[in-house]
């Protein structure tokens, strides 16, 4: 059992790290207040290199895994820059098409999503379904050799940013196909976390590259409490009319099935690097809380000593700082199965390491807070602006109770509760 990075990795956290100090928390939430993007931070990482760490090198990738992506993510965030786009587009978008889209959906798509130029932004949630993807009312039908989207989704990032959007949407199918597709979501499932009841017949999964500007694709911005420069949007779809080689994995030969096929493994397939990379920004933006308040207890100075000399202060840092490196082990863990091909285990350490990131995330920076007293209620100080963003990391993508209903059904073969 080997703890150490690579000589390469070292180096890419390394640079990582310095490209992230030079931006920093103050332009990062200056950004967010203003309404504006982290364009600069996030064109100079494509420029580097650092956005398409996970992408193959025949597409213009650095040909490396969710591992150095997760490097990525944490040592950003770590910085007080978390960017939610970079698990949206290259972890999610960018696996996905990697692996089950077509060689011209790859050639279409990875070269941009590798040097930051392209951004395709991923549709799952809805407002009546929930976690429960089986309940997805948006649906494609045929129309000719077109396909027609129609629905809703909800709590969508960056869509103003993103030339595309990945949509996932259900297609009817036959008995046949249907008892198919139990039989792998039972098999698949345990690396989502978002599985549930399927009463009243299945439709199948599929997923769709679908243009932004898309005639008949509508959207409105969420209003939402937390400091961040990605927007959340819902999005409207009243049948919008796709090509057939806008369906990931297919083409546009006549009686070509293989969107269908691909449709429910390329959903589990950004599933898993989506736990990961989110997972990977909780525990940098935990580590970037604790060594602000550790700065600042070292140094404040109250009755003659630094407040750091205090128990009372220094061992709620300290449950602090184990929790997130505890949370740093299982990412580790969960990046290096994925990236071995190890798709069941990578599953469950995944939801392991998003739900372990996410209370860790949480109880720095609440900890960070109020070691500051006050001053941890200040923009200045620079850490409740975090608050928001941690509390949704115990939500999104997946929400805690979720992950443990998860744990308990394949981990400690518990009957399901849902």
């Amino acid at each position: 059992m080997d703890f150490d990075l690579t000589p390469e990795q070292r180096q890419l956290r390394e640079a990582v790290r310095a490209l992230g100090q030079r931006y920093g928390h103050g332009y990062f939430v200056a950004r967010a207040k203003a309404g504006e993007h982290t364009t600069e931070l996030w064109d100079e990482a494509g420029r580097l290199g650092y956005l398409g760490v996970n992408i193959p090198t025949e597409y213009g990738g650095g040909g490396g895994g969710i591992t150095e992506l997760a490097i990525v993510c944490e040592e950003l965030a770590a910085a007080g820059c978390p960017l939610l786009l970079l698990v949206v587009s290259p972890a999610i978008a960018g696996t996905v098409i990697g692996r089950h889209g077509t060689e011209a959906q790859r050639r279409a798509f990875l070269p941009g999503l590798a040097d930051g130029t392209l951004k395709i932004a991923f549709a799952i949630t809805e407002p009546e379904a929930g976690s429960n993807f089986h309940r997805l009312g948006t649906v494609a039908r045929r129309d000719g050799g077109d396909w027609l989207l129609s629905g809703r989704k909800c709590f969508i990032s960056g869509v103003d940013e993103a030339a595309y959007v990945l949509v996932v949407a259900r297609i009817e199918d036959s008995e046949q196909d249907s008892e198919q597709d139990s039989e792998q979501d039972s098999e698949q499932g345990g690396a989502d976390g978002r599985q549930g009841g399927t009463g009243g017949g299945r439709l199948r999964p599929a997923l769709f590259v679908v243009p932004t500007d898309a005639p008949g694709l509508t959207r409105s911005k969420l209003e939402m409490e937390v400091v961040s420069p990605e927007n959340q949007w819902l999005l409207y779809f009243d049948d919008v009319r796709l090509p057939a080689d806008a369906l990931i994995g297919g083409t546009a030969e006549p009686g070509d099935r293989g969107g269908l096929e691909a449709g429910l493994p390329a959903l589990f397939a950004g599933l898993n690097p989506e736990r990961i990379t989110v997972a990977a920004m909780g525990a940098g933006t935990g580590r970037y809380a604790i060594e602000r308040a550790s700065t600042y207890t070292a140094s404040r100075q109250v009755w003659g000593r630094p407040i750091g000399a205090h128990q009372g202060v220094s061992h709620p840092l300290a449950h602090a700082a184990i929790q997130v490196e505890l949370a740093r082990l299982m990412i580790a863990k969960a990046a290096t199965l994925y990236d071995a091909g190890r798709d069941v285990e990578a599953g469950v350490a995944a939801n392991m390491a998003k739900y372990a990131s996410g209370e860790a995330a949480a109880l720095a920076v609440d900890t960070a807070i109020q070691v500051h007293g006050g001053n941890g209620m200040t923009t200045d100080y620079g850490v409740a602006t975090l608050l928001g963003a941690v509390r949704a990391g115990r939500i999104a993508p997946v929400s805690r109770e979720m992950i443990l209903n998860f744990v308990a059904q394949r981990v400690l073969q518990q009957p399901r509760s849902y």
